[in-house]
């Protein structure tokens, strides 16, 4: 199953609730207050729009997710990559040591990254 889609604004939110799920949907739509300035109506608008398409559940206004913070991250720069770089990891990195500088820390464990992938064969 792919993970759903999750805009920006939506992963801020996610972002706090799997600070602190489950949680009870009003303490979270005060969070959302205090962190995203946020009215009460726009963060139930938010759980309503994820919980249908797959995100999150709320169930007697428990409020907890159905994919991780990880499987959310991944999705994005799965996106991100498509978008932006043409599914290209080359122009990706390019792209990025370009803006970044790379540690000699950092450039030795992409190589290991690569001779890993390599010894598998790339599976």
């Amino acid at each position: 199953m792919d993970t759903p889609k999750i805009f920006e604004s939506e992963y801020r939110f996610c972002l706090i609730l799997w600070e602190v799920e489950p949680v009870n949907s009003t303490e979270l739509a005060k969070l959302c207050r205090q962190r995203l300035g946020w009215s009460k109506a726009t963060t139930y608008t938010v759980i309503r729009r994820l919980a249908g398409r797959g995100v999150l559940k709320n169930e007697n206004a428990t409020v907890s997710s159905l994919i991780s913070k990880e499987q959310a991250q991944a999705a994005r720069l799965d996106a991100m990559m498509a978008d932006t770089f043409e599914g290209s990891v080359p122009a990706f990195l390019a792209a990025f040591t370009k803006r970044q500088k790379l540690s000699p820390a950092d450039a030795d464990a992409l190589r290991r990254l690569i001779d890993d992938w390599t010894e598998d064969d790339g599976k």
